[in-house]
């Protein structure tokens, strides 16, 4: 895996990789985040997911992910790995890893960090059920998408 801080992969993300992107002499707390795909959504039992990305935008808007979390937790080092592809149940979506002088920051700056993601990070997901799937639009799950994916450059 690369020593970008801020990746976008099709490839299993390793936890530890990302933490040692982050570790620092002055570092009191490191706070990782691991996003997993879960089996139930609502009442709907999910078989698989599939994340695209417009990659190079969405790495671009990682590293400002990570400019904002320096401008307000300025002793903080962030590295954000996101994977694509088609992730069965359990497998690891996400990892953020937050090291900080004090633990209190890098909880704040992680739980920062995993909503800006879904805020701004052209990242989609198609979510595929027992009985049918559909593109969701944003990863807060507001606006799918009736008709499949937005245009994009897609590592798929």
């Amino acid at each position: 895996m690369s020593e970008k801080l801020f990746l976008i992969t099709d490839e299993v993300i390793s936890i530890q990789e990302v933490v040692d992107k982050v570790v620092h002499p002055n570092a009191g707390a490191i706070n990782t985040f691991i996003g997993t795909v879960r089996e139930m959504t609502k009442d709907k039992k999910t078989i698989y997911l599939k994340y695209d990305a417009y990659i190079s935008m969405a790495e671009k808007k990682l590293a400002q992910i990570g400019d904002e979390i320096q401008e307000r937790w300025p002793d903080a080092l962030v590295a954000i790995t996101h994977r694509i592809g088609r992730l069965d149940i359990t497998d690891i979506a996400v990892v953020i890893a937050v090291s900080t002088p004090h633990r209190a920051d890098s909880y704040d700056a992680s739980r920062y960090a995993i909503e800006r993601i879904k805020e701004i990070v052209p990242i989609w997901k198609k979510e595929h059920w027992e009985d049918g799937e559909k593109w969701m639009g944003d990863q807060l799950e507001k606006t799918p998408y009736p008709t499949g994916k937005p245009e994009g450059e897609h590592l798929s």
